[in-house]
């Protein structure tokens, strides 16, 4: 009896410790769901088909819709996830939301390849309180006061219509916010960005993500204009950008001023499959796509490291 009953004891440990490992390999599945920041949304996009990939029983679904929105979601607690490429705002941390930096990158104005004003803009740049002049007060209405020459050409101003990161990131650098932005309001990026390349006499800005193509060139029918960073009347080869190459080099060598983070917005710590999700992103596997997609910037190492530690 003794024996039959150390047996039976044996047995039920084996099974118990099967059972633990089994729960341990078993395949991950279940659905992530995320909205927000077109900025961030073609990176992703990658990311979730590189993850299902991984893990055949998981399904990331991924939505755009400006940064409000995730955001907004995010704390309604609509999604698992809000994309958000701007910073969070102290209100949105008292609501539970845990900011996780997952990339960063850049707001461009951007012009028609047909403006009669590229040349002047090309050889001289725009300075901030030019910027600021167009943006916020409103003072300068005319092509000819922004080149210093006169084209007769009246200026149109397009702004963002919805609650974005691309808005607040560029009010930022005016040093105002989003509301304080004039112009004709357009909804999302692909939106403003085709604004301003179908009209010869537009202005508009747009993400970091959108201005390039996937070979690297700005797209076809817009140009950048250049920001006049030093002050010294002159676009220098360092602020005009014609390559995502070297809006990346100026980015990442702090030249260019209006740089912004990207986040995941989650209510609350991360868990079991958003975090395993989010702790994907933050590898050398995520960063490797972040790379190889071209539409955003990666993390270091250590800012990576760091993020990771926030959700732990």
């Amino acid at each position: 009896m003794r024996k039959l009953i150390g047996g039976l004891l044996i047995a039920s440990f084996l099974l118990a410790a099967n059972s633990e490992v089994f729960a341990q390999e078993k395949e991950p599945e279940g659905t992530v769901t995320l909205s927000g920041a077109w900025a961030i949304y073609p990176t992703a996009v990658a990311w979730a088909e590189a993850f299902q990939k991984l893990h055949p029983r998981v399904k990331i679904d991924v939505s755009a819709g400006g940064a409000g929105k995730g955001a907004a979601d995010a704390i309604a607690g609509l999604v698992d996830i809000g994309m958000v490429s701007r910073d969070p705002d102290p209100s949105e941390i008292k609501k539970g939301i845990v900011p996780v930096y997952i990339l960063h990158d850049a707001v461009f104005p951007v012009i028609s390849n047909k403006n009669s004003a590229l040349a002047g803009l090309l050889k001289k740049g725009v300075k901030k309180q030019t910027w600021i002049s167009i943006y916020i007060t409103g003072l300068v209405t005319r092509w000819d006061e922004v080149i210093g020459q006169n084209i007769n050409k009246n200026l149109h101003v397009y702004t963002r219509s919805d609650s974005c990161g691309a808005a607040q990131s560029w009010a930022a650098y005016l040093g105002k916010k989003q509301e304080d932005l004039k112009g004709v309001g357009i909804y999302a990026d692909p939106g403003i960005l085709e604004a301003a390349k179908r009209d010869p006499l537009g202005l508009g800005y747009s993400n970091f993500s959108y201005v390039f193509t996937r070979q690297g060139s700005v797209v076809e029918g817009a140009r950048l204009v250049p920001i006049d960073s030093n002050e010294n009347g002159i676009a220098d080869s360092d602020e005009v950008y014609e390559t995502r190459e070297a809006a990346i080099k100026a980015i990442r060598a702090g030249r260019y001023p209006a740089t912004r983070r990207n986040y995941f917005f989650v209510k609350g710590k991360p868990k079991g499959l958003v975090k395993e999700f989010i702790e994907f992103v933050l590898s050398e596997e995520g960063t490797r796509i972040v790379d190889e997609a071209g539409t955003s910037l990666s993390l270091t190492r250590e800012q990576r490291e760091k993020a990771l530690e926030s959700i732990r």
